[in-house]
């Protein structure tokens, strides 16, 4: 699941020269990938492309305080991602 999501932020971000840019769990996107709102927006398509309605990530991100939002991490939509695919039995 972290590799689908790194791909994702990879594919979003393409044009910033991420390839230099280490990806792990405790990568924030706003202060280590420079994730600005349009780029949430991006992501949030590639997720729904991907997963459907079994993962809702405006839904996520509505649920957050904007000091969560700022200190997102990619651990944490992973975590996200795989909860909602537990919920409907495909994780």
């Amino acid at each position: 699941m972290f590799d689908e999501i790194t791909g994702m932020l990879r594919a979003v971000l393409d044009d910033q020269g991420l390839d230099e840019v280490e990806m792990v769990r405790d990568t924030r996107f706003h202060d280590d990938l420079d994730l600005e709102s349009i780029d949430l927006v991006t992501l949030g398509g590639q997720l729904a492309a991907r997963y459907g309605e079994r993962v809702n990530f405006a839904e996520f991100l509505a649920g957050l305080e904007l000091e969560e939002i700022i200190y997102l991490t990619i651990g944490q939509l992973v975590d996200y991602v795989v909860g909602c695919l537990r919920q409907t039995g495909e994780c």
